[in-house]
């Protein structure tokens, strides 16, 4: 652990593409005050900077391992910009949530998107969760019990590394082989089209 220390992040990024998880171990550790610090003062809110945190190095880690990453040298400056992208992001979609706006003449009191939902509308999403459910148990053990972990017991990615006893690196690698598995799940039995 120590040798890593002294590399660059350039290197370190190199490491972590020829499989070395240490490498992107220390990268966050080396990075996580800074981008953390910037995620919060930009969203003033603990929580919500937790999450933006953590899917800025999903985003990462999902970057890295396409081969898509370019940035030689500059890789704090890169990681910032994601998260930089993902509070836009954030503020954009709940700027949109909260829009009603008539613009465009929309007739908005008979507007079937603002109605309350029909029995279909439960029916399918009924249908969902029971395929959702399918696939997730269809998933390798380690991988189910992260998505669960996450998503319905509301933990973050460090809490998920403490209890399950892997790095932060190896949580977040099982979520996303989870979700890749159940898009691939869903492909090939023609679910959620």
């Amino acid at each position: 652990m120590e040798v890593l220390e002294r590399l660059t992040d350039e290197e370190l990024v190199e490491l972590y593409i020829a499989g070395e998880n240490e490498a992107f171990d220390r990268l966050l550790i080396r990075h996580k005050s800074k981008v953390f610090s910037y995620i919060y003062l930009s969203v003033r809110d603990k929580d919500l900077a937790n999450d933006l945190f953590q899917d800025t190095f999903i985003k990462a880690i999902t970057t890295i391992k396409q081969g898509r990453y370019t940035e030689k040298g500059k890789f704090s400056a890169w990681i910032t910009r994601i998260a930089h992208n993902l509070i836009i992001d954030h503020y954009r979609r709940e700027r949109n949530e909260h829009a009603l706006s008539n613009e465009e003449g929309v007739d908005l009191f008979n507007n079937i998107k603002l109605c309350d939902e029909s029995i279909e509308d439960n029916m399918i999403r009924e249908q969902i969760f029971v395929d959702l459910a399918g696939l997730v148990e269809r998933l390798p053990e380690n991988q189910r019990e992260v998505l669960r972990m996450r998503y319905f017991d509301d933990l973050s990615f460090k809490e998920i590394a403490d209890a399950t006893g892997v790095s932060i690196n190896t949580a977040l690698g099982r979520m996303r082989y989870a979700i890749l598995n159940m898009r691939k799940l869903a492909e090939e039995n023609r679910i959620l089209a």
